[in-house]
């Protein structure tokens, strides 16, 4: 067992003001969640309507899925920095600057006419989110007290997290039908509203002394960005006309990711010897929060590659339309909200490590079951038990991994703290799509050779999108086997968590800075 150095015991919420943040709380964590809802379901929100991007801005093939990763790239490298701003300069302003910043790029992004004004407006996007959602979490450290009103505010913040991309997709589908701008400019309204009452209702927390680490922050931020670049890359298609993808020994591959991998090494060496950190080191070598960090990569991995491959099966497949294939997604909101309300009740009484292990081995059974799907399968008796059983898995996860993320960080560095658990979900995911789309593709291009090996395909039936029979079985198989690693990286995260969380549930009833964090 080892305990954070700094700081000492204390009965109060960290850095408490008396002020408008602390006189409604629940109008507080309406707004902290809007605005963790919207930065988390724009991840997700453009998925179904890119079909409908490419066509009005005439996106190549290859260039499209950029739309997705310009927002994952500067979301995930920049969210360090962001955490660190809010530290240094005051959470309740940095978080409105970055929600004003998102809903003006989602405008330039619902306006946009060209590919590279779309680009630009994601990338924007991802900066505004990276300032506005780790200020969102600590902001939820700083305003609510510690015990169980702090782990019900958590466990709501854990549910936009983990259902902003299931309503991602229902919202995608609703509003694709009318235009795909509005994935956009949905997100202007609810910006400024946020901003606007935020500081009526979120007190401002004291700003800490100290300088920007910029030679960190460079270092962090292109290492993150060159290894989500690297295995972006290599999820891409090489060969339009074959479908083969970009290779491990491709430049555009090998050579972002071991960049990023150097570039990250450079970065622990400045945080190690510099006395203004962007990452104090106490933060990632802690056993608790280093297991936390560790099963959240897995799990934003798990999740992030789960939509995509659903999103395409159940449109491609199960020949769903753009709408109907969102709320196909509603059962998995309404599943991990329920379950993470329960989570937030059994974690006064119930160590960490159980809920999320036994949060792990079902989200790890919900996927198992997606493995097993055929392309003859239905909706209600085939796809929906483990859209169930994996919402059910995610919320008991993401509670208690919320909470012990951030447990035993001092209040100065809680920003920073916060910082680091939404870097590994979106790095994770990021990197997920990437390398299980790699099996995706592999497991696709093997059955659809042995079906044309078997006879003519021509004549074959055809869907309303297009899809002829034997793509529709080669994906069925293709997505089967990225399920299938995803099941094993979902029960090695299960195992780390039982073994290596070891922290009580009576430590999560304190002041991070009292509690003891092994």
């Amino acid at each position: 067992m080892s305990v954070d150095s700094q700081g000492t015991a204390s009965t109060a919420p960290p850095e408490s003001e008396e002020g408008p943040g602390h006189r409604n709380l629940g109008l507080a964590l309406v707004l902290i969640s809007a605005a963790q809802l919207m930065v988390v379901l724009d991840g997700t929100v453009v998925n179904i309507a890119l079909p409908h991007i490419q066509h009005d801005l005439g996106f190549t093939v290859s260039n499209l899925t950029w739309v997705v990763t310009a927002y994952a790239i500067a979301f995930g490298g920049l969210l360090l920095l962001g955490g660190r701003m809010g530290d240094l300069l005051g959470r309740r302003k940095v978080f409105m600057t970055g929600v004003l910043v998102f809903a003006l790029a989602s405008l330039l992004g619902g306006l946009a006419q060209t590919e590279w004004q779309m680009l630009a407006a994601r990338s924007l996007q991802g900066l505004g989110a990276a300032a506005a959602s780790p200020t969102a979490l600590a902001l939820i450290t700083t305003t609510f007290p510690a015990g169980p009103p702090r782990n019900r505010a958590f466990a709501v913040y854990a549910a936009m997290s983990g259902a902003g991309a299931a309503v991602g997709l229902i919202l995608g589908g609703a509003l694709t039908e009318a235009s795909w701008r509005w994935t956009m400019l949905i997100n202007v309204p609810i910006g400024v509203l946020v901003a606007v009452l935020a500081p009526r209702f979120l007190g401002e927390s004291k700003p800490q002394p100290g300088r920007f680490d910029l030679p960190g922050a460079l270092t962090a931020t292109l290492g993150l960005v060159g290894i989500v670049y690297g295995f972006a890359h290599k999820g891409q298609v090489a060969d339009a006309t074959t479908g083969t993808l970009n290779s491990w020994s491709s430049f555009g591959t090998w050579a972002p990711i071991t960049a990023g991998v150097l570039l990250l090494c450079a970065f622990f060496l400045i945080e190690s010897r510099s006395p203004h950190s962007l990452l104090p080191l106490h933060i990632v070598t802690s056993r608790t929060r280093g297991v936390s960090f560790l099963v959240m990569l897995a799990v934003g991995a798990s999740m992030f590659a789960m939509f995509y491959f659903l999103s395409q099966f159940i449109q491609n497949v199960m020949e769903y339309s753009s709408i109907k294939a969102g709320v196909a997604f509603l059962p998995f909101s309404v599943g991990i909200v329920v379950a993470a309300q329960i989570a937030s009740t059994l974690i006064n009484r119930v160590d960490p490590r159980w809920i999320s292990g036994v949060g792990g081995l079902l989200a790890a059974s919900g996927i198992f079951l997606f493995s097993r799907l055929e392309h003859t399968s239905t909706y209600w008796h085939d796809l929906l038990p483990g859209v169930l059983l994996t919402s059910a898995g995610m919320g008991l996860l993401f509670v208690p991994l919320t909470l012990t993320a951030v447990s035993g960080v001092d209040a100065k560095n809680s920003g920073v703290g916060s910082a680091v658990l939404n870097t590994v979900q979106q790095v994770g995911g990021a990197v997920g799509i990437a390398v299980l789309g790699t099996v995706f593709a592999n497991g696709y291009a093997d059955k659809f050779t042995s079906l044309a090996a078997a006879g003519p395909q021509s004549g074959q039936p055809t869907s309303a999108n297009g899809i002829t029979l034997s793509q529709q079985i080669a994906q069925t198989a293709g997505q089967s086997a990225a399920f299938h690693v995803a099941v094993v990286m979902l029960l090695a995260a299960a195992v780390v968590t039982f073994v290596g969380l070891s922290i009580g549930h009576e430590d999560l009833a304190t002041d991070g800075v009292a509690a003891p964090v092994a």
